[in-house]
């Protein structure tokens, strides 16, 4: 068995920002009602042709270039994301070719909002057993496309973009950085928030019923879900570590709404200077937004080496899940 670390992340987010002002122009809302009930102000989203493939091949080379790390040196990707450009070929595929691998293993996973939890968990069992050598996991999401654009409830709340980590397996068991993961779903409650894909029947039989392909949210009960469930994970990836809360430094959760941030830190009993957040500028960016958070933390000095950091996600599936890790990456830039 081999120890796993983190030694490389980046993120995009396009360079298009729609803010509350301009979402007033087209649905019944205003930036005070926005700001109250979410915290978020602005978001960043694709424009033109602009793809999925392009935001996470943007993440990835920002990864591999903080590790010092050529595309050659990865044999496993991990694409995160539930808005691919395609049903097939995967967006890990596609991403192997934009990055000009020719020998590795790449897939995606579908777990919405906890996807790069979802991921790192696999990428580390693969790792660990030596299976393979270094994996790169990439988290995208494109919400833009999938919105009611007439819906206030679900339009102001998501952004776009793309994060990346790259991790490698080492022969010392001591160096072991990414401490505990704990995933969850339940299916049994996956209708709360959904992207419908139907799809028409074959012309010579009876039609389907058709549902717009465009997001659905039952936000009182992902609410109830998230401050329910999120606690719970992030106490039992600590438990598995053997730590607590008190030996984390920074919490990063998936950045969906500052009242369910709030929620969660006031049941883990923690003040907020503790939380990781930059939902304000990006909105809920999905499977992204941790790594973006993340990304921005670093890049300003507040998440520095030797600090414990605890990620967490929630979404749709429903799925959840947290990852305690030990943050020692060096950007080699």
């Amino acid at each position: 068995m081999k120890a796993v670390k983190i030694i490389g992340i980046g993120s995009y987010a396009p360079e298009t920002v729609i803010t509350n002002e301009d979402l007033s122009k087209i649905v019944d809302t205003s930036d005070d009602w926005i700001k109250s009930r979410t915290g978020i102000s602005k978001r960043h989203i694709v424009s033109g042709n602009e793809t999925a493939l392009s935001l996470a091949t943007k993440a990835a080379k920002e990864a591999l270039e903080f590790a010092g790390e050529t595309p050659e040196s990865i044999d496993l990707i991990i694409v995160a994301t539930s808005m691919p450009d395609n049903l097939y070929p995967s967006c890990a595929c596609e991403l192997q070719r934009e990055l000009g691998i020719k020998e590795t293993v790449a897939f995606d996973v579908v777990a919405a909002c906890s996807g790069l939890i979802f991921a790192m968990g696999v990428a580390k069992q693969f790792l660990k057993d030596n299976t393979y050598k270094k994996a790169l996991i990439v988290g995208v999401d494109i919400h833009s496309r999938f919105l009611d654009w007439e819906d206030r409830s679900t339009c102001v709340l998501f952004g776009d973009g793309a994060g990346a980590m790259l991790l490698t397996s080492d022969e010392d068991l001591s160096k072991d950085e990414i401490l505990a993961i704990d995933l969850n779903s339940d299916g049994f409650r996956g209708k709360e928030l959904t992207i419908p894909l139907s799809g028409n029947n074959c012309p010579i039989v009876e039609a389907n019923d058709q549902k717009p392909s465009t997001v659905y949210m039952n936000g009182r009960e992902i609410f109830k879900f998230a401050v329910t469930e999120v606690p719970k994970t992030i106490r039992k990836a600590l438990e598995m570590a053997n730590l607590t809360i008190n030996d984390m430094d920074y919490l990063i959760p998936h950045q969906a709404n500052k009242r369910i941030i709030s929620a969660i830190a006031e049941k883990l009993g923690i003040n907020e200077e503790t939380v990781i957040s930059n939902l304000e500028e990006y909105g809920n960016t999905s499977t992204a937004s941790i790594p973006l958070a993340m990304t921005e933390a670093i890049e300003k000095g507040i998440i520095k080496p030797g600090h414990t950091l605890v990620i967490t996600g929630f979404g749709a599936g429903l799925t959840w899940g947290a990852a305690v890790i030990k943050w020692n990456a060096i950007d080699k830039r």
